[in-house]
């Protein structure tokens, strides 16, 4: 049930938001029930990763009950609306706002900007240009570029960092924020609000840690099927290529992909790319990754890939593509989840249109320095029905290079330079490769806009 409202102004009649709060609540509780009932399961890696997947999730619902009540009340009572847990203990709820008049080069910070930095509240606010101050030093050019894009180009803020603390700690915070426009349309402050995701970092790492732990386990357990797992290896799977339909014209990007089979032994994934060449001159891109119960996976992937391209075919958009794609992967007999990219490039006016579910967008390498396109992004497939993926759009130039790839861990400035001297995208492809070591089977898709 809804929290009780202060006592200085009337109730509220129930609304939208204190229906959401309490459907949260609900599947709190259920959540927690479910995972009580793993106590019992033993020790073993599944049990584990299993256990820690459901401590995320109550996390991050407790953290979702907080925002809704902070939406409802405001923020002055999202303290007392918010559920008994330890302040420190929370994922997300730690929210500070900040606004840079560029006019006055004033700033002014809340207190929880200042405490999720360790100032003190009743100290100055940095400036712009006295804020990266604050961070480690290797990301200090990454909030640099993020605050000139804003204030030069208009584009929102979209990215984490690190920050060190007085006493020398370590957090990692996530920033977002949008300029705002004067009257004479020009940039006249920068509005940006900051929360420490340190706790939902590390919580992420156990859930891989364990995740790994599951996977040495499963390839102990197969080693003597290794020898047939490695000459299906050697070919390249069937759901990676390209489509062009007879009778189209030439193509207007030079594309190439490479399938990086798992160094270590198989994986619980699927993988794929592939590029589909549309009537009337447009081009698809996409790269995916699957995974789930190893069984029916490459048949689940094959299915789809036919379903991209079918319904890529019949002119579907990427983010209109992806939210039925996670209609198909939820209504699977077997659970799923897949990770995806999807591009629509038109030639006409060199746009990319591309939506993604999932961490890891495409990067844009042009004259030599890359970067991650940012965008609203969008849920793993399968695990969110009804979940909206929005698109995004960009506008390519002759020569930029564009790179899919299914790590969304791969290092940008790395990948860039090694893009930026490869002459075609074959080249690219093999120079994105590298020496793939990890785990985890990955795919690359490059693309190169031709003049």
């Amino acid at each position: 049930m809804p929290s009780p409202l202060s006592a200085d102004r009337p109730a509220a009649q129930p609304g939208p938001v204190d229906a959401l709060i309490s459907l949260a609540r609900r599947l709190r509780g259920d959540v927690a029930a479910v995972r009580r009932d793993t106590q019992s399961a033993g020790c073993e890696p599944a049990d584990l990763w299993q256990r820690a997947l459901y401590d995320l999730a109550l996390h991050q619902l407790t953290d979702l009950d907080t925002h809704l009540a902070q939406l409802r009340d405001g923020p002055a009572s999202a303290a007392e609306t918010a559920p008994a847990a330890p302040r420190r203990g929370s994922l997300l709820s730690r929210v500070g706002s900040a606004e840079w008049n560029l006019m006055s080069d004033e700033a002014v910070w809340s207190a929880e900007f200042h405490r999720i930095l360790g100032r003190d509240p009743a100290a100055p606010a940095l400036t712009l240009d006295e804020f990266p101050s604050l961070l480690l030093e290797e990301d200090r050019p990454k909030l640099t570029a993020m605050v000139t894009d804003c204030l030069v180009d208009s584009r929102p803020i979209d990215g984490e960092f690190r920050v060190v603390r007085p006493g020398g700690e370590v957090r990692t915070v996530h920033m977002m924020g949008e300029p705002v426009l004067g009257a004479d349309g020009c940039t006249a402050s920068m509005w940006a609000v900051l929360r420490d995701v340190s706790e939902l970092r590390r919580s992420q790492r156990a859930v891989t840690e364990t995740r790994d732990s599951l996977r040495r386990s499963g390839r102990r357990t197969r080693s003597g099927a290794r020898l047939a797992v490695e000459t299906q290896e050697a070919a390249p799977p069937p759901w990676c290529g390209v489509l062009r339909l007879p009778r189209q014209a030439a193509p207007t990007l030079d594309v190439a992909g490479l399938h990086l089979p798992a160094a270590g032994g198989p994986d619980i994934g699927t993988e794929w790319f592939d590029t589909v060449q549309l009537p009337g001159g447009d081009t698809l891109l996409t790269v995916g990754s699957l995974t789930g119960q190893s069984a029916g996976l490459e048949a689940t992937t094959t299915m789809l890939l036919g379903a991209v391209r079918g319904m890529a075919l019949a002119g579907t958009e990427p983010g209109r593509l992806l939210g039925l794609l996670g209609q198909l992967v939820g209504a699977g007999d077997h659970p799923v989840l897949a990770a995806a990219v999807c591009c629509r490039y038109r030639p006409a006016t060199r746009t990319l249109t591309w939506a993604q579910a999932g961490p890891g967008g495409p990067v844009l390498v042009r004259g030599g320095a890359g970067r991650r396109l940012g965008g609203p992004g969008g849920p793993l497939l399968g695990s969110a029905p009804g979940a909206v993926h929005r698109p995004s759009e960009t506008v390519l130039e002759p020569g930029d290079v564009l790179l899919l790839h299914t790590d969304p861990d791969a290092p940008v400035d790395a990948l860039a330079a090694r893009l930026a001297r490869a002459g075609t995208a074959a080249e690219g492809a093999e120079a994105a490769a590298g020496p793939h070591t990890g785990e985890d089977a990955a795919c690359v898709l490059v693309a190169r806009v031709r003049p």
